[in-house]
């Protein structure tokens, strides 16, 4: 007899605030992304451990994706004829490393791709029975995202990243530069329509995830790329001309300066301040289109990909992907494989993760089917394919906290060219101690 079964495991805990975005930033809080790993996950102190449920197949993930994989799963499920548990776990990534560890973990876990690293140095997640040539029909940047020493671990079913919104009433039209943009912004603010012209999230901490795109735009850059696209951690490239460059707008745009960026906008308030008519343009991404749409109404804002400043390069966000794992110790890897590969690699399994997860597809057959009724997915979607994936090396818990450092000091007027050099030094000296 066929039994299906969906269990919630949600664990007491503490939120904590991170210094990092999507493993860091700092000031990220619940009102930002709720896919990625932006806001750090409960202490696994401040919570008993979760115990794996007794199904062939038990699968990890937060409360937040519960009803997409559950979704999934129940399908798999019926057509295999076996029992699958599917367990929201507060503490996902701490929680599953542990447990895997243990032995008493799930078979398969869903997570952010910046994970990858971690897991991998853990022996925490096997590499998919999967080529590139086998995933051709995903977008091309997500499968970077999921590849980590040239083994792809993570079968990606969302993209995400930053896009640039803007208050019609205020600032009505789309922009060819982030000047444009400042500058729309800066006139609603003169009249006193608004209370400021442009929403970044750095708050007191800094928010590196959400400065990504002025730092690449000045020709800054975090880690340098190998020839092959991967990321190398010993070439910094914070205190390189184009991050000195970068390092000396923002402090332009900052409190002594244009006062475009405030250590009082932070991930607590950016969205809602915007939301609420209080700003004319955000930077923000797919998460907070749902407040948007509430405050401002379907037809009250814009929405494109953030353009770079005039006379300098492309801005390039951040791009996350969501993805799927199979635990390297779990109880039942056939059936994890087996689910992994077929059961959620398909068009049916990606359309029912967008329609219940309400993230940009990663399967290029779902984001074409999608574009026509949800035109701002369409644009996270662009904006995913212009940025780079979020490093998912380890050495990138060592660059989140002193970065955002920096971004805020500058902002509050530190000296622009010493507090970028001295941030890198730090992640130099960590990572080389790490």
């Amino acid at each position: 007899m066929r039994r299906i079964t969906s269990t919630v495991a949600m664990m007491a805990g503490v939120t904590l605030l991170a210094a990092a975005c999507s493993g860091g930033g700092g000031s990220t809080s619940a009102e930002e992304s709720p896919s990625s790993s932006a806001a750090a996950e409960p202490s696994a102190s401040e919570s008993a451990p979760p115990v794996r449920g007794d199904e062939e197949l038990v699968i990890w993930t937060d409360a937040l994706k519960l009803d997409a994989v559950r979704a999934v799963a129940d399908q798999f499920a019926e057509d295999n004829g076996i029992t699958v548990g599917v367990q929201a776990i507060v503490n996902t990534r701490t929680d599953f490393i542990t447990a895997n560890a243990a032995g008493n973990g799930p078979d398969v876990v869903v997570g952010a791709h910046d994970w990858i690293g971690q897991l991998v140095q853990n022996g925490a997640i096997d590499p998919l029975q999967l080529s590139a040539a086998d995933l051709g029909g995903y977008a091309e940047n997500a499968i970077q995202a999921v590849t980590y020493d040239g083994q792809i671990y993570g079968l990606p079913y969302g993209v995400e990243a930053l896009g640039l919104y803007c208050n019609k009433a205020y600032a009505p039209d789309t922009y060819a530069s982030l000047d444009d943009v400042i500058a729309a912004g800066q006139a609603a603010v003169d009249a006193g329509q608004v209370e400021t012209s442009l929403n970044v999230a750095q708050g007191d901490v800094g928010d590196a995830y959400h400065m990504q795109p002025i730092l690449t735009s000045m020709g800054g850059y975090l880690f340098g790329q190998n020839p092959d696209g991967t990321y190398n951690p010993e070439d910094l490239g914070l205190a390189s001309p184009g991050g000195l460059a970068a390092a000396q707008k923002i402090f332009d745009l900052g409190e002594q300066g244009s006062n475009v960026l405030r250590r009082s906008i932070s991930g607590d308030n950016s969205i809602a301040l915007f939301a609420e008519g209080r700003a004319a343009c955000l930077i923000s991404g797919p998460w907070a289109l749902a407040d948007v749409r509430e405050g401002l109404g379907e037809d009250g804002y814009t929405l494109q990909p953030i353009p770079g400043f005039a006379g300098q390069q492309p801005a390039q966000p951040f791009l996350g992907a969501q993805a799927f794992y199979v635990a390297a110790n779990g109880q039942n890897k056939t059936f994890a494989q087996e689910f992994v590969t077929n059961g959620v690699n398909n068009a049916e399994g990606m359309t029912t993760m967008y329609e219940l997860a309400n993230l940009p597809p990663a399967l290029t057959e779902v984001r074409q089917s999608i574009a026509a009724d949800n035109p701002d997915f369409e644009v996270f979607a662009q904006a995913a394919d212009n940025g780079n994936p979020m490093p998912a090396v380890p050495a990138m818990a060592e660059v989140w906290a002193p970065l955002g450092q920096a971004y805020s000091a500058i902002i509050g007027g530190a000296d622009p060219a010493s507090t970028m050099q001295q941030a890198q030094d730090t992640i130099a000296a960590a990572i080389a101690a790490s």
